[in-house]
């Protein structure tokens, strides 16, 4: 066991207890909306749902998890203790008190302007000011990642970085500039509006400066999941890493290309000219091949795993695959909804396309499948492998995972296929309620049903991922096994320079983001017809 166990327990436990919330509201959702259910009697209660489930998913659950992980991989791929170890529990509690904060004030109905802030609408600064509690708290391991990776190439000079530890990294940085954006919006725009000092606000530059943070946030989701493909998968399933250097260049590529692509989400928006609209369609596209080298690499870990196990032919190795492996299903699993909802953001993307799926529910089913699926379920197998390690427990129950992810995978489908469907078919999303009597609407009442059954799915799978992880300490091991990572399948190649270290790749990812930012935001700043009244949400 290492020694920063319990601080990675608590990272993850907070993280699993807000999940679990956010889920039941989730499906509170979905069920209120539904034909099964009478309209609800006053919207803003959805809303203030919507608020919760948002903010929880999109900053609480992702950040939380990056950081334990973090944690734990700096321990047990440096092989020392960690550094800073007072000031990771002061992050902690910055990041407990931020989301404690924030949750009684969207409880108290102050805060339903959605996670996404969408100002002129404002709400209570308390919300604000919890939001920023959680960044400030996540900047502090940030800074911990940074020092302990310095710290062990100090003592290491010219050794490569582990491949965990240089995924950890990445994300620690990339995140750290991605949250510039949204910081920045808080800080000089929304903050001063909420507190009364100002009655107007720059709601297009506001935008922008989210549009910084909004897509590049999901690639700092993502980079524990990439992680776990990379660095535990193969060895899980019995295989060897293809490909070290892939994985390294799949990390720096999403340092580079996440970060100067967020005005995609402003297609609809008039304050920001088509040029660089057509610039940040253009740079999303690139932002692909990170997960394309990712996908080859890691299914040819898989096939290197299922001809190690005698898999001979074409296709033979794909039956000799470890199927009751509950690793083997989750990464088939995540790849099967990363792939239908990265096709999904192709649509996205598209300057034209976007037009057809705008503000429906394509996009809800979208970023669920991308994020929701694909993304939480390797948070799952994390904590999952880390478990005995965390609590000295016996290996969990194979069965119990298998059924947890299949309900999780289930249950994910059922929700957003149905939602990609209806909104092809023009179904805004963030509706409070529906009027299924509508003879244009009545068509599509069954979907709503359909996605309400997926939603109460995942529920379920979330309260049974909680009890196999509050259950293991029962089972206690006599001697819990070294933590180990993947090797790689030709363990003796050079690690070249430039990917043992981010210089290059930070001027590369703050370059780029200065010249597609740059003057959208020197623009609407000098332009006093951007600023618009403020609308006061709930009781401030």
């Amino acid at each position: 066991m290492f020694k920063a166990r319990t601080l990675v327990l608590a990272h993850f436990w907070v993280a699993f207890v807000a999940f679990l919330g956010a889920l039941a509201l989730g499906a509170w959702q979905m069920y209120i909306r539904s034909p099964l259910s009478t309209w609800i009697n006053n919207p803003e209660h959805y809303y203030r749902s919507v608020t919760a489930h948002g903010t929880v998913m999109a900053y609480v659950l992702p950040t939380l998890v990056a950081m334990g992980f973090g944690y734990a991989i700096t321990e047990l791929t440096l092989k020392r203790p960690l550094i800073g170890v007072r000031w990771a529990w002061a992050g902690f509690w910055l990041v407990v008190a931020g989301t404690a904060v924030a949750a009684v004030t969207m409880g108290a109905g102050k805060a339903s302007v959605l996670y996404t802030f969408y100002p002129p609408m404002l709400a209570s600064p308390f919300y604000y000011i919890g939001v920023v509690l959680v960044v400030v708290g996540s900047w502090v391991w940030v800074a911990l990642m940074s020092i302990n990776l310095h710290a062990w190439k100090k003592a290491n000079a010219g050794a490569p970085v582990p491949l965990a530890m240089f995924g950890n990294v990445a994300g620690a940085y990339l995140w750290a500039w991605t949250s510039v954006g949204a910081a920045v919006e808080v800080l000089v725009l929304i903050l001063p509006a909420s507190l009364g000092l100002t009655d107007t606000i720059n709601a297009g530059l506001a935008r922008v400066f989210f549009s910084w943070t909004l897509h590049a946030i999901v690639y700092f989701w993502l980079m524990p999941a990439y992680i776990v493909f990379y660095a535990i998968v193969p060895r899980a399933i019995g295989g060897r890493l293809y490909s070290d250097t892939m994985g390294r260049v799949a990390f720096v590529l999403f340092l580079v290309f996440s970060m100067p692509i967020g005005i995609h989400h402003l297609f609809a928006d008039p304050q920001v000219g088509a040029g660089f609209k057509f610039v940040h369609a253009a740079m999303t596209a690139m932002v692909s091949v990170p997960t394309l080298l990712t996908v080859f690499t890691i299914v040819a870990s898989v096939e290197i795993a299922g001809r190690l196990r005698g898999g001979r032919g074409a296709f033979g190795w794909v039956k000799a695959l470890p199927w009751g492996n509950p690793m083997m299903l989750a990464v088939t699993f995540s790849f099967v909804m990363l792939g239908f909802g990265g096709a999904g953001g192709i649509i996205n993307m598209s300057y034209q396309l976007n037009e057809t799926i705008h503000n429906t529910q394509w996009v809800t089913g979208h970023f669920h499948l991308i994020f929701a699926g694909a993304i939480v379920l390797m948070y799952f197998m994390a904590a999952y492998e880390l478990w005995p390690q965390l609590t000295g427990c016996a290996p969990l129950s194979p069965a119990l995972v298998k059924a947890q992810i299949w309900l999780w995978f289930v249950g994910m489908m059922v929700l957003a296929m149905p939602w990609h469907l209806v909104g092809l078919l023009g179904m805004p999303r963030r509706m409070a309620y529906y009027d299924y009597s509508h003879p244009d609407l009545h068509p599509q009442a069954w979907t709503v049903t359909v996605s309400a059954f997926g939603g109460f799915l995942l529920l379920a799978s979330g309260i049974l991922l909680v009890i196999i992880l509050a259950s293991a300490r029962r089972r206690h091991a006599a001697v819990v096994e070294p933590f180990t990572f993947s090797r790689a399948a030709h363990p003796g190649a050079r690690t070249p320079a430039v990917l043992n270290g981010f210089g290059l790749w930070l001027a590369m990812m703050i370059g780029l983001t200065v010249v597609n930012y740059g003057f959208p935001i020197a623009q609407l700043a000098s332009l006093k017809e951007a600023y618009v009244p403020v609308i006061p949400i709930g009781s401030r």
